[in-house]
């Protein structure tokens, strides 16, 4: 009966020590996080182009070219001359993954918020808050989703 207990012992110590190696949380990502009242903040225009790193969708509304920076923003690209493309800026919109263009309006996602952005005046015009599901992490991760008002912007592989 010793010996039972024993093995089991060291069985459970075993799969314990294997377990804490292991956490639940570690899959080789970290969320970043953004408050709601800076998320609300975060969208502007810079008018200095920035380098293209991880681009993602690309949009076309004559003359202009949009690239997306996955989770950063939108490059903003005059295209009038496609053997000469002249980089006009960058919009940033933390948490973005996609883009539509109608008229001289470029909408996107800001992490949750969708928010439209006016191509004449280079600023937000409207914010609609929470319409689309929170960022998930790269494949079947799971993270702490007791964070209170923070709100994830990217995704960032160890």
């Amino acid at each position: 009966m010793k010996q039972v207990n024993k093995i089991t012992l060291l069985f459970v110590l075993f799969v314990s020590v294997a377990m804490q190696g292991s956490s639940e949380y570690d899959y080789g990502y970290y969320a970043v996080y953004m408050s709601r009242e800076t998320l609300e903040k975060s969208v502007f225009f810079l008018e200095t182009g920035k380098e293209i790193k991880n681009p993602g969708k690309i949009y076309y509304k004559k003359p202009y070219l949009f690239i997306n920076e996955k989770y950063k923003g939108v490059h903003v690209i005059d295209n009038t001359d496609p053997k000469n493309p002249v980089k006009k800026g960058f919009i940033v919109a933390p948490g973005c993954l996609d883009m539509a263009v109608k008229d001289s309006v470029i909408y996107l996602d800001n992490a949750v918020d969708m928010v439209s952005f006016d191509l004449t005046e280079m600023k937000e015009a409207k914010r609609i808050r929470s319409v689309f599901p929170e960022l998930v992490p790269p494949g079947d991760a799971r993270y702490d989703d007791d964070r209170g008002d923070l709100i994830i912007v990217e995704w960032v592989k160890k």
